[in-house]
């Protein structure tokens, strides 16, 4: 199978490939449509992708065969809730999906707007709401639980542990990390170190924002997070988050972020210039990377533009696989490296904004 780089933009799916030495676009798959999620299960290997219409609202699609035939499959439902206007609770947006688990073959969990966590056991074809998380007492205070630049809470980041399959972790905009030891049956705070310092009281209980969480698949007990209020790092599963910001401020603000998957001091951001000016620092394409758990921090700017470099990375939109990593901006920029970040090369600048990207190995 030859290595593709899935690229998720508000145009559809962009699959690139590299051939006789020179990447290049392969195919488009759902053109003109908006794009909120890529997903390649590990397991199954299916491919799924989540659509965000604007007039028809989300839809969830799979591929079993590369991206040659899609099924589309019902989305999950806020059957029978109603918010505090007594207006029923809908489906806003599909943000993530994760397996539940290599012995889990078919079991997903799915993270979505306004704040919901979902699960199924059958492929996908059908989701249930986890009650645990979406009653859990800090989300009845609407100062706790709270959209980011956004109406409603949103589910963004799922991390599960390949050690325990009954142990999940789960990053909300804005409310923090939950973790659940049960497979979801009830879930505990795990937001000690963190800092909200757009709250009144930085260091609350509930209340934060974290942009991406990430934990490295040899330790899964390290986890990362690129926080709106700086870059966060765990060794014990969230029990205890340090900020790991570099010196002066740089990095800080960003929403990206990639780790090696084997050592958990190794990892990398892409910074963005602050909430208020959403641009590159200094517009200066940069990404930053740290060898020693967040001590220290290194540039790797090698092949990016060093001015009027407008654009940023959100969320998901940076991907690692082994040496090769590869990142989308906003305004349509497609960057790859595989030397793992020693120099980048631009694939296209002709893309519509970039959301999401997956590698498939």
């Amino acid at each position: 199978m030859a290595l593709k780089i899935l690229v998720g933009t508000s145009k559809g799916v962009v699959i690139v490939e590299k051939k006789e030495g020179a990447w290049n676009i392969a195919d488009i798959r759902f053109l003109g449509m908006p794009v909120s999620m890529l997903f390649v299960d590990p397991v199954t290997g299916r491919w799924w992708v989540a659509l965000d219409h604007k007039h028809w609202g989300s839809k969830l699609h799979f591929t079993e065969d590369q991206g040659n035939t899609w099924h589309e499959v019902a989305v999950p439902a806020y059957t029978g809730l109603e918010n505090k206007a007594h207006k029923a609770v809908k489906l806003k947006k599909i943000w993530v999906m994760e397996n539940a688990g290599p012995d889990r073959p078919g079991c997903l969990w799915l993270g979505t707007e306004p704040g919901g966590l979902f699960y199924s056991d059958d492929n996908g074809q059908t989701f249930r709401l986890n009650t645990g998380l979406w009653n859990h007492p800090s989300r009845a205070n609407e100062n706790q639980w709270f959209g980011a630049g956004r109406d409603h809470p949103f589910i963004h980041s799922i991390v599960t542990d390949p050690r325990d399959q009954d142990t999940l972790f789960v990053a909300v905009s804005c409310a923090g990390v939950f973790g659940s030891r049960d497979n979801g049956k009830s879930w505990v705070v795990r937001n000690n170190g963190l800092e909200a310092t757009y709250l009144p009281k930085p260091n609350v209980e509930v209340g934060h924002d974290p942009h991406l969480m990430l934990a490295c698949k040899a330790n899964p007990d390290v986890m990362w997070q690129q926080n709106h209020c700086g870059i966060f790092r765990t060794v014990d599963q969230g029990c205890q988050w340090k900020k790991v910001s570099g010196a002066n401020g740089y990095p800080h603000y960003g929403f990206a972020l990639a780790i090696e998957e084997e050592n958990p001091d190794e990892a990398w951001v892409i910074p963005a210039q602050s909430d208020e000016i959403r641009v590159a620092v200094d517009l200066r394409m940069s990404v930053c990377y740290t060898a020693d758990a967040g001590n220290s921090w290194i540039r790797q700017e090698a092949g990016l533009p060093g001015s009027n470099a407008f654009g940023i990375v959100l969320r998901h939109a940076f991907a690692k696989e082994d040496a090769l990593l590869v990142f989308g901006t906003n305004n349509g920029n497609l960057f790859l490296s595989e030397d793992k970040g020693k120099s980048w090369l631009r694939v296209s600048g002709d893309l519509a904004p970039v959301n999401y990207i997956k590698i498939v190995l």
